[in-house]
């Protein structure tokens, strides 16, 4: 091996350990280059209407404040008055507990049933885990404030990405030799293709999974069905954990209106999350972007062990850049012209 290629093999390991180093920077780029491929769809079609760039950027990005301002007064004021409310039931929901459990006490011979505490040895016990989630809150106020400040980062790179693209996306094929970078141009190219994909995949899950919910609570008569519905929506985009958050307050509303309607909407929830996992994601992620679906749950595993939680926020997003990536470089590029060396003895 030649000096030249010794101390470029050397460049590029220390480089990679330089962005191993710096991964949670380099993810919330990432993050930001995501949302700005996914707004320049919008950004995208006003161009084609004539609209310059520059304002179709703005246009593109008060149509979806005005949206997520138009979420946030639809779900937060009534879930609020909702919660409210189950605060002023719940010493009438305690009550109601304690005298299920002194009528299981009269009717069930002791020996059969076991110890049941009242509720102040309920609480007695609960008081340690009480304040041990008081600690985890003071933890999770530290970590919100880290948070507020990298989601602010993302928005500030995001719009320098959308207002003018060109040139960072220049300084990223220079990093390149000089004789690879047209073909760099091109896998760039392959992945803002792959990414818009994804973009309207997830927002057709979306669509569905609010849909059905919002259906199916119709039928069950729960109060506040556009919202949940919304929310439900709104919430799948995070996968695994946005599912089972999405459920918990329409079952407790729904708990409010009727205690039978609060099982009634987890088995609605379960069902319709299994039609998703099952079918849908399987189906749009593979006709969108071709990814399979063990790929996409051992994505989902690998990039939350690396990254943690926005790590699984960006799981599907990575894996199509990876997979890009890796059909074109390690495939088309080398594999594919990968010639078998005659032997010497060979005429």
């Amino acid at each position: 091996m030649k000096l030249g290629q010794c101390l470029g093999l050397l460049v590029l390991f220390f480089s990679l350990y330089i962005l191993w180093q710096i991964r949670q920077l380099v993810l919330l780029l990432f993050t930001a280059v995501v949302l700005a491929v996914a707004i320049n769809q919008l950004v995208w079609r006003f161009q084609q209407s004539g609209v310059k760039r520059i304002w179709a950027v703005w246009l593109s990005l008060g149509i979806i404040v005005t949206l997520l301002v138009g979420v946030f007064l639809l779900i937060v004021p009534p879930f609020i008055e909702q919660f409210q409310e189950l605060v002023v039931l719940l010493p009438t929901g305690v009550d109601q507990i304690q005298r299920g459990i002194n009528w299981l006490e009269e009717r069930i011979p002791q020996i059969y049933l076991p110890e049941i505490p009242d509720i102040n040895g309920l609480i007695e016990q609960l008081q340690p885990w009480i304040t041990n989630l008081l600690q985890q809150a003071i933890a999770l106020f530290s970590t919100s404030i880290t948070a507020i400040l990298e989601f602010l980062l993302v928005i500030v790179l995001t719009l320098m990405l959308l207002v003018n693209p060109q040139p960072y996306r220049r300084a990223f094929v220079c990093v390149f030799p000089a004789f690879y970078r047209s073909r760099v141009e091109e896998i760039l190219s392959r992945c803002a293709e792959g990414l818009g994909a994804w973009t309207i995949g997830a927002l057709i899950e979306m669509v569905f999974i609010g849909v059905l919910c919002g259906l199916g609570l119709w039928i069950l008569q729960v109060p506040l069905v556009l919202a949940h519905a919304v929310l439900a929506g709104l919430l799948n985009f995070i996968p695994n954990i946005g599912p089972t958050l999405s459920v918990v307050l329409p079952m407790a509303i729904a708990f409010l209106d009727a205690p039978w309607k609060a099982g009634a909407v987890i088995i609605l929830y379960i069902i319709i999350q299994n039609i998703e996992s099952y079918w849908l994601t399987p189906t749009v992620m593979a006709k969108q972007v071709a990814l399979l679906p063990a790929m996409t749950l051992t994505a989902q595993i690998v990039f939350v062990t690396l990254f943690g939680a926005l790590g699984l926020l960006m799981a599907i997003p990575l894996a199509v850049i990876a997979k890009i990536w890796t059909q074109e470089v390690l495939f088309k590029d080398i594999l594919d012209k990968w010639r078998q060396v005659p032997s010497s003895g060979s005429y």
